[in-house]
């Protein structure tokens, strides 16, 4: 029989278990709407030529491309990574593995998350180049050519959704000595597409802002919704800095931190 003294000192670490789950659900949402106000706010400024930024946009376009002229085989290395590496498609192709591996692993729920998630943040920055139509840079010396309109850059976007879809599903499997590894990479992959798109003369600085704010916005949203349904259905909580789903780590205790 437990005894009193025992199941009163239980209950205060249920309720800080409780108290840190929802302060990381509110985290998400906030993130979710910093990102989303970010994202509407360089929206506003883009569409108004705000002249600091238009300057900003300008200056960074010009010095990246006497870089690229001045080093051409920098350019050629640039160029792959961008249109190779860290490719929409590519990108794309990788998350559909990886959703295709959740299916046969039977992670339903983690698998819709992915293919929600990619696929929501695609449409959605589609929809945003439609209704915006920003040009493209026009340099006197391009060194790359891009289609279609400019604000905001889909390989920024879709860089970030597809790095936090890969870190977010597979941490769990990940031994923790290693994690930080992971996050170091994904962090440097995305910032290195920005720069890339940049360094090309293919988008403006802001366009590639305006990608980041737009992608963590729709990752931050369909992951507090993800963290919600394990509330509902009386999961384990998670530390969204170890992943979405701990259970996906099997019985591996170096992989996955306990869930309360």
């Amino acid at each position: 029989m437990t005894s009193r003294p025992a199941a009163q000192a239980r209950r205060p670490t249920r309720r800080d278990a409780d108290r840190r789950f929802g302060i990381r659900l509110f985290g998400s949402a906030a993130v979710a709407a910093v990102a989303a106000v970010l994202f509407g706010l360089l929206l506003v400024l883009v569409e108004s030529g705000w002249h600091p930024l238009r300057r900003l946009d300008a200056g960074a376009a010009r010095w990246l491309n006497r870089a690229a002229l001045d080093h051409p085989a920098w350019t050629g290395t640039l160029r792959f990574f961008s249109d190779v590496v860290w490719d929409p498609v590519t990108l794309r192709a990788a998350v559909a593995v990886l959703t295709l591996w959740l299916v046969y692993r039977r992670a339903w729920r983690l698998a819709a998350w992915s293919a929600v998630t990619a696929v929501g943040g695609g449409l959605t920055g589609v929809l945003a180049k439609i209704v915006v139509e920003r040009a493209r840079p026009a340099l006197p010396d391009p060194v790359a050519h891009a289609p279609g309109f400019s604000f905001p850059s889909g390989h920024a976007m879709t860089g970030m959704t597809s790095f936090a879809i890969l870190l977010l599903v597979l941490l769990p499997v990940v031994r923790r000595g290693f994690r930080p590894l992971f996050w170091a990479v994904a962090a440097l992959s995305v910032l290195g597409v920005g720069f890339t798109r940049i360094a090309l003369g293919v988008h403006w600085f802001s366009d590639v802002l305006g990608g980041w704010a737009l992608g963590l916005a729709v990752v931050a949203l369909t992951g507090w919704s993800f963290e919600a349904w394990r509330a509902d259905a009386g999961l384990g909580r998670t530390e969204m800095a170890e992943g979405l789903e701990p259970e996906l780590s099997g019985d591996d205790p170096e992989a996955v931190g306990p869930a309360h």
